[in-house]
């Protein structure tokens, strides 16, 4: 509850956290808005393989044209402007940097952008969730082997799940259930690049106007993105995923305290400390009032019936027992918040959120009858869609994650709605992402 005083010091002994971001997309450029206005940060660097988009996104945001104007690195930290560059191994190794923000999504990159960081003693906040997902347990490991910190991005709905979840167990309460909102129908999970935007209300031309990547928001769309992101929930809390995945159940915010309880308590869980997506529609197609499509909740129990009674004192919605009852935040502001994690991680080597095990894992599962020899088009795309499941079980069936699952071949036919296994598939075993997978198989089966 002190970083805007620490950040405040820091300024005022001319000595800001250097921070160097990688991508300039949506997530960074909403970065880009905020550091102007945040002292005690220091943005030195930004790397993007379009140099030219990452400019761009400074004028979009209100920079002055000179604040992005720095030649070299040096000159960056010695002017205070910031450089730009289309080499992020160069910007994870210029002197000065103490956090790296990785923000590009792809799973390959931040993988790399990660271990260079070690490398460099850089403390790294994972944008990139897709990454953490894939490796984030064997990341975590070697951060903390590093003597960095590596932390999910404050904004992000993992995150902020994770603090949640933290704030109950601090207090002594027991977490049953925590996850967030989504607009969900069950036929979303066949959407192609092609459909989405009839799911989104809008013609493909509007989109193309406003710069929407069709694959990016399919994958909001078809459960991939929730699934990656209830997954590292799962990983970084010790929450634990149902079985057969995320149901999705249609849930208003008053109603999370009834129905995100156990099924033998009149709810809709299979077990206590579970993660769950709650939809804002309902099968038939109405949109819930107060639904929760862009936020945040958690669960909690009352362990007595001291407890139960304050509850209801103090006005919570529980339900019909009284011991259940929920908090949430009903939207979620993604880059305009991150820097809470460069702040917390520089200031007091503390992570918003980390993976401290393997309890979630997605699974690229095919949209339709798939035939072999057709190559996989990964996340968002025609093919496969990524469904959480245990762990346990992903690696009991040796199953073929969702971040890998592109740019390789069928061996086999497969039928629509199955999970995809290691076996189905060529996978080039020399990539480093897949080396890093293996490894993290092997560490977390034995």
């Amino acid at each position: 509850m002190n970083l805007h005083t620490m950040l405040a010091a820091r300024a005022a002994e001319g000595r800001p956290i250097r921070v160097g971001l990688i991508g300039a997309g949506k997530f960074g450029s909403m970065f880009l808005s905020q550091v102007q206005h945040t002292p005690g940060l220091h943005l030195v660097g930004i790397a993007d393989l379009d140099p030219e988009r990452a400019r761009a996104a400074c004028r979009a945001v209100g920079w002055p044209k000179e604040r992005s104007a720095a030649v070299t690195f040096a000159e960056a930290l010695r002017t205070g402007a910031t450089a730009v560059t289309d080499d992020a191994a160069e910007l994870i190794a210029a002197d000065g940097i103490e956090v790296i923000i990785e923000a590009t999504g792809i799973p390959e990159a931040g993988i790399r952008h990660a271990l260079l960081s070690f490398k460099h003693r850089r403390h790294i906040v994972m944008v990139n969730v897709e990454a953490d997902v894939l490796v984030g347990p064997l990341l975590a490991k070697r951060a903390a082997e590093a003597g960095v910190v590596y932390a999910m991005a404050y904004g992000d709905q993992p995150a902020l799940i994770c603090e949640q979840v933290d704030w109950a167990r601090a207090c002594g309460l027991t977490v049953v259930a925590a996850g967030k909102g989504t607009l969900y129908m069950p036929e979303f999970h066949t959407s192609t690049p092609d459909t989405v935007w009839n799911y989104y209300g809008l013609s493909a031309e509007r989109a193309a106007e406003s710069g929407m990547n069709a694959k990016m928001f399919n994958s909001f769309l078809d459960g991939t993105k929730s699934s990656i992101e209830m997954a590292a929930v799962a990983n970084a809390t010790g929450l634990t995923p149902a079985p057969g995945g995320l149901d999705f159940p249609p849930c208003a915010a008053e109603d999370l305290a009834r129905m995100l309880i156990p099924a033998s308590e009149g709810g809709v869980l299979h077990h206590k400390g579970q993660v769950e997506v709650v939809s804002s529609r309902t099968r038939d197609g109405r949109d819930l009032p107060n639904n929760l499509r862009w936020g945040v909740y958690v669960v909690f129990e009352a362990p007595t019936d001291y407890v139960r009674n304050c509850f209801r004192d103090y006005g919570m919605i529980t339900d019909r027992s009284g011991r259940y009852s929920a908090l949430w935040r009903p939207y979620h502001l993604i880059g305009l918040e991150l820097g809470i994690s460069v702040a917390a991680a520089a200031l007091r080597g503390e992570a918003t959120g980390r993976a401290t095990g393997f309890r979630g894992d997605v699974v690229a599962t095919a949209k339709r009858n798939l035939r072999a020899g057709e190559v996989l088009d990964g996340e968002g795309g025609y093919r496969v869609w990524g469904k959480l499941m245990p762990a346990a079980d992903s690696l009991a069936i040796g199953g073929l994650p969702i971040g890998l699952a592109h740019g390789v071949k069928l061996k086999r036919d497969i039928p629509a709605g199955q999970a995809l296994r290691w076996a189905d598939v060529i996978a080039d075993e020399t990539l480093e992402g897949v080396r890093l997978r293996r490894e993290m198989e092997a560490a977390f089966a034995s």
